[in-house]
């Protein structure tokens, strides 16, 4: 695809802010980075402007790990202020996630379009049913009173690195999730996992707009497979509804939004998966 149009690009940044208006909001109220809702809006978005399917998934996910980069920062930040931040944690598992953004980046690299949506399905699917079904206090079960070190910490950190970076995602439901199962409270893993998040982001986002120089087919306003203008669109708005979405979870019933929410992944999966095997 070449250049926009000005009517493509109003219509573009229109949703897009729409768009960063809902991650923002689903980022506040359940700790995540956005990136749920940014790829698939993005898939559609950049889909319906002709974007070349060879590249539509990897400037998906490599977006919305640009605008993690900011909303994460932003929330991680407002945690830390708070002291809710467990920095011990995030100087542990820095160097194994910052490793596995990276190796993520590059398996983003070398896969095709089909097998990229195929495991954002799958991820997405997952995380739908710990939504659906979501326990009293977010604590299924716990298998640790300490979190993982030394030779277990390494492939943990490196996999939910790698992972999140494939998918485009900050980490936040997975992170929350081994950080709830080592006995650590919910507010205290979910500070702490929007720090996770930006370790993902950061490196995620410059690997991708090294590896994707020079890609064909890529849309106007790109840099590599990061597509700056949707960015700046998505995070122009996310950073304003983040803070709302935080106070709004302490007035909602929790359960039911992570059920309605988790509907919605569900479908989302459903969706991205008939997409990458019609």
């Amino acid at each position: 695809m070449g250049d926009y149009s000005w009517l493509q690009l109003v219509q573009m940044v229109v949703i897009l802010m729409a768009a960063g208006l809902a991650a923002g909001l689903v980022a506040g109220l359940f700790g995540i980075g956005g990136g749920f809702v940014v790829v698939p809006v993005l898939l559609v978005v950049f889909g319906s402007f002709g974007i070349d399917q060879s590249v539509l998934m990897k400037t998906a996910v490599a977006t919305s790990l640009a605008t993690i980069c900011v909303t994460g920062a932003r929330s991680a930040y407002a945690h830390y202020k708070k002291g809710a931040v467990d920095m011990q944690i995030i100087k542990d598992w820095a160097p194994w996630i910052v490793l596995g953004a990276i190796i993520g980046t590059l398996l983003t690299r070398v896969l095709d379009g089909s097998s990229l949506k195929i495991i954002f399905s799958v991820g997405v699917f997952l995380m739908g049913l710990h939504f659906v079904f979501p326990s009293k206090n977010n604590v299924r079960f716990r298998f640790s009173a300490e979190m993982p070190q030394g030779a277990v910490l390494a492939p943990i950190a490196t996999g939910l690195g790698a992972f999140c970076a494939m998918l485009g995602i900050g980490g936040g439901t997975p992170a929350v999730m081994i950080m709830t199962a080592c006995d650590r409270k919910i507010h205290q893993a979910v500070a702490t996992a929007a720090g996770f998040g930006v370790l993902i982001a950061v490196p995620g986002t410059i690997g991708n707009m090294i590896v994707g120089w020079g890609a064909e087919g890529l849309p106007a306003g790109s840099v590599g497979y990061v597509n700056l203008i949707a960015a700046a669109a998505v995070v122009s708005m996310s950073v304003f509804t983040a803070p709302v979405g935080a106070k709004l979870a302490h007035s909602l019933d929790g359960v039911k939004l992570k059920r309605y929410f988790g509907v919605y992944l569900i479908l989302t999966s459903i969706w991205v998966f008939y997409k990458a095997v019609a």
